[in-house]
């Protein structure tokens, strides 16, 4: 073994030395921007000598691993998300620990959003007018949206990294900025209207249940329109002055508001564990709420303190309170209501109990008018049908009318706020697992407490009293209080504290989700919302989230307010669901949910379920709420597609397309809408026939259908001679597109010859925005054939071009090995060789090939190679983080490539490189001398190089010599390497051959081409049996000595050797770990900058993917294509 050289500048940095057999001035690579002398020291012993050229562009996976586990890096060319580009300081913040789990982080907050004020003051009224069926209906039907609402949300929130924003940012970035845009409007005045409402919560329990002395506007001796007239003015005088409070303690301290979250909390908790322990208490020992009926009609119990029209007292008979409240005098000759006199007064039990069998009597519903009395059915009454009500204001009276789509209304902001996990991503553990399962758990237990409070209460509490929606009936009790224990205040302070908290939650929440809108830039008028204080609180937002709440506020009716809101909580949850199909059946590459439990069908199957739910609650509400979204949605695309009047549809087609086209045309995808649009670069035989049919079955098996395919070939000749044999070749095309359901477009170029129409298919391939992105070729096939040269140049042109131009490259070595659409592969894997980091493709193609019926059953398997100095359980750690915030299933081994001793057998095969080289392009032999003096090299050039033992040489001045353009296949190794005894080739130079210079570590060292013209150079290459002979050479302990035995080895581009070195070393580690892998993925290093390295830079490929039977070679275009972001 010959240690490697560190001195670099031997053979490979100065201006003369004899590599490519031209004075190197630059690197022969691509992108190289630091000298050779630099590069070597830099990447000496790393085996990187393949890619080092690229390493500024590409850098080491080892050396970028760390960053990309932890996305605090932006890698070359890269615009992650949003964020950075906004703000080019976000790339220097460092990420902070994240601190919340699944419980503290998403399930309790999703449980404090939910469950909340229609629970305390509107459940037991929707169980009474509804009947225990119809509510249940109801509860089921809004619970089963927000549920596959849950489910869309949590594929959409697993697929990356969802920064601040929320579902805002959720549906903006995957609808796009005019959907996210109307959808974060609708679901910001949603937040707001829910602020509203709960404040209206909040002062209806602070003035019917805690302190009714304190209303302003006195209800008392008022009936009907009056007394309705004062409680919304005691709400608008109140709500007024509470909301001018908490945006108070909003703007100061909102750091307060999230601390008290808790406490607001456990009052919710603590209010249903009182419910439940009620429940269970009235089984045995009911608690005492008498409803006072006169004849079936329900009395308001403040007006009287005895449920009797008289009483015994003494031996007299006296009148009560009741008997004075309907007739004109205490005695008992008084003259009194009509209804009063005919009918008797009885007395029921509120809340008979669980074991009661009062559940058959709520089982249906009891819809009422406004202002009806509320009547128990099943009570006889004698009432005259032509007599007009009197006294109305000593009954229970219904306050509006009910009707089922009413309740439908009202009851879904009870289930609203299940994206309150969504919404803290940014301070969770680990969202893509905590937010679906928090928000999964939550909808699932608050459900289940909202479907048995539907039965309990309608199994425990009397028809009458769940019809008492302000509890009049029951002494101006809280009506789910009274079924509370230990007492009803447990359930009054508790609402109160937790519908105060939610207001505050709303007032903090609202304003930031407007600042992030406004801070988008999508609706200019808004910008001016996204300025706040110093330490970033949306001042102005806050204060337009007052303005529009206080409208809430002036419409005083928790019942009205309601409807409102459900409205656009029901847009953004639709355009939600919406989000999750479309991805789902457009099957984007970014799309990658780490959440498995999801399907288009109940993506879709929740979007109508919203839809109809919109309308069931209010269809006016519904059209309007869809006005302002598709005005908001008009005004941020701001410029639509142009009319054209033309042939109908046709017309609209043709407009549409071209508006289509000239989106595209505003700029690159972003990298989340990234796919591979693919040029694949077909060769046709003489009669036009495709050669490499199974070029479209890779090409159908990456794409499934989805993007841009063009199927590109070239003719070689004139257009007016040749324009028959193009349009064979393009039916040629189409039909083989038809058999492997390749969906794109055919082009077919004539040219001169056949390298300028492959540069004329890159260059000018689709229209407008619509073009590739990827170029997809195959490797030629006996490339080292003297007639096949020219498609080994065209390669290299092809591989030239497609990196200047910035497009990505796929190589396909030994295609016809490749599996049909046909195939099924029922087990193996797919390797990838990630060496170098070039914008992610190679991570995404196996994802892509997964998608299709062949691959689906392989799994992928990434490797990554680890220097000595790097950490290689660190690197698997990191990579195994990356990959799942990739979204990507792999199993992942970091392989260790440690420094080794160049072997004879690497400077061989170089020197057989070069010298090949040189006699191709300075030797100016005919045709038949070339054929017939390179294949007599081949023949025993071979011989000496398969013995990889460089004692086997005889200390002699010899060229070894192996043939590009030989006459014919490669012989088996047993035909080429049986030499016996030592052989003679003359090597005859040609007339015009001119000198070449010499290294400079050797100046006077002779050449082949340094001898004059027509003299002849002996070589001997000494047999396998002459080793024996040569004690020094058999000696391992004599390298060096060999070394300097070996002259010519000194002429070497040290370059060549180290690159042939890394080609080998790196072939050897691929073909040990996956020799069975149904396909191979590796990274393709850059091409000869020059025309001399042109076979060198084969000879290094063919050595690289030598011994695999499927590889795919990959060359990324220079930008990310794909992203850790949702």
């Amino acid at each position: 073994m010959l240690n490697n050289l560190t001195e670099c500048e031997e053979g490979d940095g100065g201006p003369n030395s004899q590599g490519d057999a031209t004075s190197k001035e630059s690197s022969p690579f691509i992108n190289s921007s630091t000298s050779d002398v630099e590069k070597c020291q830099q990447y000496d012993g790393k085996n990187m000598a393949l890619f080092e050229e690229e390493m500024d562009t590409s850098p080491m996976v080892s050396s970028l691993l760390s960053s990309l586990a932890n996305y605090s890096n932006l890698t070359q060319g890269s615009k992650e998300h949003e964020e950075a580009e906004n703000n080019e300081e976000a790339r220097k913040k460092t990420v902070q620990a994240p601190r919340m789990g699944t419980l503290m982080g998403v399930y309790l907050p999703c449980m404090q959003n939910i469950l909340g004020v229609i629970l305390f003051l509107r459940m037991t009224w929707l169980v009474g007018a509804g009947g225990v069926l119809g509510t249940f209906i109801i509860v089921f039907m809004c619970c089963s949206t927000t549920m596959l609402t849950a489910i869309s949300m949590s594929a959409i929130a697993t697929n990356g990294v969802v920064p601040a924003g929320g579902s805002y940012y959720m549906i903006s970035r995957s609808l796009g900025p005019e959907f996210g845009g109307a959808v974060g409007i609708c679901f910001y005045l949603g937040t707001t209207f829910a602020g509203a409402m709960y404040i209206l919560g909040c002062i209806e329990i602070l003035l019917i249940y805690i302190v009714p002395a304190a209303a302003i506007f006195k209800m008392e001796g008022l009936e009907g329109a009056e007394a309705e007239a004062a409680l919304l003015n005691n709400m608008r005088v109140y709500g007024t002055i509470v909301l001018s409070f908490m945006a108070l303690v909003v703007f100061v301290g909102v750091k307060y508001v999230n601390k008290l979250a808790l406490v607001f909390l456990a009052c919710v908790i603590l209010s249903i564990l009182a419910v439940y322990a009620g429940v269970i208490k009235t089984s045995f020992d009911p608690p005492f709420f008498p409803v006072c009926l006169l004849g079936n009609r329900t009395l308001v119990s403040k007006g009287f303190d005895i449920c009797a029209k008289t009483i015994e007292q003494g031996n007299a008979t006296v009148t009560t309170k009741l008997w004075r409240a309907f007739c004109d005098s205490e005695f008992l000759n008084a003259t009194c209501d009509e209804y009063f006199t005919n009918n008797n007064v009885t007395q029921i039990q509120g809340i008979p109990g669980i074991t009661s069998g009062i559940l058959a009597e709520n089982l249906f519903s009891t819809f009422m008018e406004k202002n009806s009395i509320l009547e128990k059915r099943g009570v006889p009454a004698v009432l005259d049908p032509e007599a007009t009500v009197t006294n109305t204001n000593r009954y229970v009276m219904a306050d509006i009318t009910s009707f089922f789509t009413l309740l439908v209304g009202i009851y879904f902001p009870s289930v609203t706020g299940i994206m309150a996990g969504s919404n803290r991503s940014g301070d969770l553990q680990d969202a893509q697992k905590s937010i679906p399962v928090g928000t999964i758990l939550a909808i699932t237990t608050t459900s289940f407490i909202y479907m048995s409070s539907v039965i309990l209460f309608g199994a425990c509490v009397d028809g009458v009293v769940l019809r008492d929606k302000f509890g009049e009936g029951v002494n101006g009790n809280l009506v789910i209080g009274t079924l509370a224990w230990p007492s009803p205040w447990v359930i009054v302070f508790g609402s109160f504290f937790s519908t105060c908290g939610a207001g505050l939650q709303s007032l903090t929440g609202a304003p930031r989700l407007l600042q992030a809108i406004a801070r988008d830039s999508i609706i200019p008028f808004l910008r001016v919302f996204g300025h706040g204080k110093a330490n970033g609180e949306p001042t102005w937002a806050l204060l337009l989230t007052a303005c529009i709440c206080e409208t809430g506020i002036l419409i005083a009716s928790l019942d009205a307010v309601a409807p409102i809101l459900s409205m656009f909580f029901l847009m953004c949850y639709m355009f939600v669901n919406l989000a999750c199909a479309l991805q789902t059946l457009l099957r984007t590459p970014n799309w990658r949910p780490r959440f498995k439990f999801y399907h288009w069908a109940l993506s879709l199957l929740g979007m109508s379920l919203c839809l109809t739910l919109m309308f069931l609650c209010s269809w006016y509400y519904a059209i309007v709420a869809m006005v302002i979204a598709s005005c908001i949605y008009k005004y941020i695309e701001f410029c639509g597609a142009e009319k054209e009047w033309g042939d109908g549809i046709r017309g609209i087609s043709l407009s549409a397309a071209r508006y289509a086209l000239m989106r595209l045309e505003e700029g690159p995808p972003h990298t989340k809408n990234w796919r591979p649009q693919i040029l694949v670069l077909m060769s046709l035989d003489g009669e036009q026939s495709v050669e490499q049919p199974r070029l479209l079955s890779l090409t159908s098996q990456l794409k499934a259908g989805k993007g841009l395919t063009i199927v590109g070939a070239c003719v070689e000749g004139t257009y007016l001679n040749n324009q028959p044999q193009a349009q064979k070749a393009d039916q040629s095309l189409r039909k083989l597109m038809e058999v492997e359901k390749v969906k794109g477009f055919s082009q077919v170029v004539i040219s001169s010859n056949l390298r300028d129409a492959t540069s004329h298919l890159i260059q000018a391939g689709g229209l407008g925005g619509l073009r590739h992105n990827t170029v997809l070729v195959s490797f030629p096939k006996n490339w080292k054939q003297a007639e096949e040269h020219h498609r080994c140049r065209n390669f290299i042109e092809v591989v030239r071009e497609t990196t200047a131009a910035h497009l990505a490259l796929l190589v396909t070595k030994n295609i016809s090995a490749y599996p049909s659409n046909g195939e099924r592969f029922t087990e193996g894997h797919i390797d990838v060789w990630w060496i170098v980091h070039d914008g992610g493709l190679l991570m995404l193609l196996p994802f892509l090939l997964r998608q299709h019926k062949v691959w689906r059953k392989c799994k992928i398997r990434i490797f990554t190679v680890a220097q000595m100095d790097d950490n290689s359980i660190q690197m698997k750690k990191d990579l195994m983080t990356f990959l799942y915030h990739l979204r990507f299933d792999a199993e992942v081994e970091v392989v260790e490539m440690h420094d080794s001793d160049i072997s004879a057998y690497t400077y061989e095969k170089t020197l057989v490189m070069e010298q090949r080289s040189q006699i191709l392009k300075e030797m100016h032999l005919t045709k038949n001398e070339r054929e017939r003096e390179i294949q007599s090299i081949t023949d025993v050039s071979r011989g000496s190089i398969r013995r990889k033992n460089p004692s086997n040489l005889h200390p002699q001045r010899s060229i070894a010599e192996e043939s590009v353009g030989g006459s014919g296949e490669e012989k088996p190794e047993e035909e080429s390497v049986r030499l016996s005894r030592p052989r003679q080739v003359q090597l005859i130079q040609g007339k015009n051959a001119t000198p070449t210079p010499t290294s400079p570590t050797s100046p006077t060292a002779p050449t082949p081409a340094a001898v004059t013209p027509g003299e002849e150079v002996q070589m001997t290459w000494t047999d396998e049996t002459e080793k024996t002979n040569n004690p020094a050479v058999a000696n391992p302990e004599s390298v060096k000595d060999m070394f300097n035995m070996k002259p010519e080895w000194e002429n070497l581009n040290q370059s060549n050797v180290r690159r042939m070195h890394h080609a080998q070393e790196l072939n050897g580690v691929i073909v040990k770990k996956s020799k069975e892998a149904k396909l191979v993925l590796l990274n393709m290093p850059g091409p000869p900058k020059n025309r001399n390295g042109e076979e060198n830079y084969m000879e290094f490929l063919e050595v690289l993917t030598e011994g695999l039977n499927r590889v795919l070679l990959v060359r990324g275009g220079g930008r990310e294509v794909i992203t850790i972001y949702s």
